[in-house]
């Protein structure tokens, strides 16, 4: 029989596959919506594959499942188009849309709390302090990454990237990204350190 758990993983996977099929029906602009959902269509048979073998702690499923929402419905309208975005900007008297922040500091976020998760499984890494400073590390390297992803778009795509640079006149904005990634790394692993180790000792047991 499935434990309860596994049930649980199976219906959000099925609720996020439903979600995901439906945004692609008509989004803004489809190949922006497909560079942007990629991460999400690249993780899942990657995360059902391993459940067996390396499960991981439902908080990190939990984040998982929050960020793949993130960056789905950044891809239906383009980030600089969401309209949960202009709310804020209107709320926080911002110029500009502030939902692509929100889908960076998701990006230091939960890869922080993935990198931790692996380090310390596999023992990778001895010392909290050097634990901290590595997951940081990871976190601004994935963050990069990203960046140097949206560079390569700009010079393959040309004016057809600019949805999914999501720059919005801003020339400091790979730099800006870089910074809620940092941030969103280091709340990770302040809230949720202590409640990550319990999760791992329970699957350890």
């Amino acid at each position: 029989m499935l434990q309860p758990r596994t049930k649980s993983l199976i219906a959000a996977s099925i609720l996020l596959l439903a979600i995901l099929t439906v945004s692609g029906i008509r989004p803004y602009d489809r190949p922006t919506w497909l560079l942007e959902v990629a991460p999400v269509i690249i993780a899942l048979p990657i995360l059902w594959l391993t459940y067996q073998r390396f499960p991981l702690t439902t908080l990190l499923y939990i984040c998982i499942f929050a960020h793949a929402l993130v960056l789905i419905l950044g891809g239906v309208y383009t980030y600089a188009r969401v309209p949960l975005g202009f709310e804020m900007a209107q709320m926080f008297g911002l110029e500009r849309n502030p939902y692509d922040k929100i889908g960076h500091f998701f990006q230091g976020f939960v890869p922080a709390l993935v990198a931790r998760e692996i380090l310390m499984r596999g023992l990778y890494v001895r010392g909290q302090k050097m634990l901290i400073f590595i997951v940081l590390c990871i976190v601004l390297a994935v963050s990069a990454s990203y960046e140097l992803i949206e560079w390569l778009a700009a010079l393959v795509f040309g004016d057809g990237s600019i949805d999914f640079l999501g720059t919005q006149g801003d020339p400091w904005d790979a730099q800006s990204d870089m910074l809620y990634a940092l941030i969103g790394g280091i709340l990770a692993l302040l809230l949720f350190s202590r409640m990550q180790d319990r999760q791992i000792r329970q699957l350890q047991n």
